[in-house]
């Protein structure tokens, strides 16, 4: 049986401080883990429903992102599936389209994948700054961390590389 074909995305804006999280945090997971041959890691910026090419080819969606959910800042999110539309507010931001949206087209082209959210709770996202507030890249470690953890959990292969030590 083939390996299930996974998608690992990091979206948002990296001219607004903490609104490119997900792409430093998708980054952050290609410098410094192993991974397997059937996932792939994709910088979706914010183009929204352009990225329905690649998600309607994966069997398993992995979003990396801010999530404003309302709690404190450097809060980290596990959001699955149906609670997407409820839980992931990416309205406020500056992406094209929100993901439930770019979720539910796939559904109606025929394939909308299993799907989870990793977000944080931004420090800063409004400031026009092409780099992550202190805090926030301070915590990508720990986000990568519990990431990868899950990840794991569910049965993908990945691992720390060899010259890279996670803190």
């Amino acid at each position: 049986m083939p390996a299930q074909k996974t998608l690992i995305l990091g979206i948002g804006n990296t001219l607004l401080c903490d609104e490119g999280f997900g792409i430093a945090a998708l980054e952050y997971l290609r410098q410094n883990y192993h991974i397997p041959e059937n996932v792939d890691l994709v910088d979706g910026g914010t183009r929204g429903l352009m990225l329905m090419a690649e998600i309607l080819e994966c069997d398993f969606l992995v979003v990396f992102d801010i999530v404003l959910g309302g709690e404190k800042p450097g809060t980290i999110y596990l959001i699955e599936d149906d609670e997407i539309p409820v839980r992931a507010n990416f309205r406020h931001s500056m992406h094209q389209a929100c993901l439930a949206d770019t979720l539910v087209s796939c559904d109606l082209a025929g394939n909308r994948p299993h799907a989870i959210v990793f977000g944080m709770e931004p420090f800063d996202f409004q400031r026009l700054e092409a780099s992550l507030s202190p805090q926030a890249s301070a915590m990508l470690p720990e986000f990568c961390r519990k990431a990868v953890r899950e990840l794991q959990r569910r049965g993908l292969e990945i691992n720390p590389l060899q010259n890279a030590m996670p803190d």
